[in-house]
């Protein structure tokens, strides 16, 4: 996998991209730290041990960015990506009980440690406490984006749990998945900064096409390194995908390019999950490129974010979203 990166174009600093819109970052801290307080002890400790446990923070930083490109020069930018952050941690714990893991950013999950009762629970809480935080900032485009973005994601939740041992799972059916589980909080993030910048139908469509294409492409690297990266970089465990028997783009590739034999193991692995067979699985990725091709295939997805930026005015704001792009396909962990 690095060596792919390492072909591709300059790889942006996040940090500075982070630094541009330092100010509302460390205002969005500050909200989510005020509005995760709650009269119910466990809630604190839970959602304190999981908004302080690291992870890129890019859908809030799409937030801030896309505002900010789109002139925005208010104060909403910064609670809606508290609740794009709050969001994305209630999916996260939602799925890391629905997948039995153990493992997240380099430390245990909230289910391994807590439950998973409390961790689904706590999930609701951040959900629910997000569409509170909606309705406070008055907007009804915000709503209906924001409703919608969470029953797709739901949606998505479910098709994959029904490719899960699925070795039969087409490339099409693989990349829906992401369009809904994965691409659609991305493109609920783009859109919202164009909504509060006041932008057009058509620059607020322009940014949504980033975003989908954004999160594409970040999930496509995502599930590259899954069999490439270090469980350090990574920050969990590798090989996940193939022991909860998820049948991701480097597998689909493997099974189309790869021999019999080689199709039957990863068709096996895939059935019955586990990491068994893991080495052998291994060696048929390296062998048909399949990691080669999903590092080209997120190319192909920035390359048409970084398209749809056209559409905005030059200004250091989407220099940093060109950048963004850059990041999600050059990164290493």
């Amino acid at each position: 996998m690095q060596e792919v990166l390492e072909k591709q174009r300059f790889v942006p600093d996040i940090d500075d991209i982070r630094q541009l819109v330092q100010a509302d970052a460390r205002a969005v801290d500050r909200v989510i730290l005020t509005r995760l307080q709650s009269d119910v002890a466990l809630i604190n400790e839970l959602g304190r041990y999981i908004v302080n446990s690291g992870g890129k923070r890019l859908r809030p930083l799409l937030v801030l960015l896309a505002a900010r490109a789109c002139g925005y020069q208010g104060h909403h930018h910064v609670e809606l990506a508290a609740v794009i952050e709050f969001i994305h941690t209630a999916t996260l714990l939602h799925d890391d009980v629905v997948d039995a893991s153990d493992l997240r950013r380099g430390k245990d999950t909230a289910n391994a440690l807590w439950g998973n009762e409390a961790a689904v629970l706590v999930g609701d809480f951040l959900y629910s406490r997000s569409f509170e935080m909606m309705v406070d900032v008055g907007s009804m485009r915000v709503m209906e984006i924001l409703s919608r973005t969470t029953n797709t994601i739901a949606e998505g939740e479910v098709m994959q749990l029904l490719n899960c041992h699925d070795p039969d799972t087409t490339e099409q059916r693989y990349r829906e998945v992401i369009r809904y589980k994965t691409a659609k909080l991305f493109e609920a993030s783009a859109r919202l900064g164009a909504v509060l910048g006041g932008q057009d139908v058509v620059v607020e469509d322009a940014l949504a096409r980033y975003g989908m294409h954004l999160g594409t492409a970040f999930q496509l690297i995502d599930d590259a390194l899954d069999y490439s990266a270090s469980s350090e970089d990574l920050g969990k465990n590798i090989g996940d995908d193939l022991a909860e028997g998820k049948p991701t783009l480097p597998l689909i590739h493997a099974m189309r390019h790869g021999t019999a034999d080689q199709v039957e193991t990863i068709r096996h692995a895939i059935e019955q999950g586990g990491l068994e067979r893991i080495d052998r699985v291994l060696e048929a990725i390296e062998s048909t490129d399949a990691i080669a091709y999903t590092a080209q295939s997120a190319q192909e997805e920035a390359d048409l974010a970084i398209e749809a930026l056209d559409m905005l005015p030059t200004s250091p704001y989407r220099d940093a979203l060109y950048g963004l792009a850059e990041f999600s396909v050059n990164r290493t962990y």
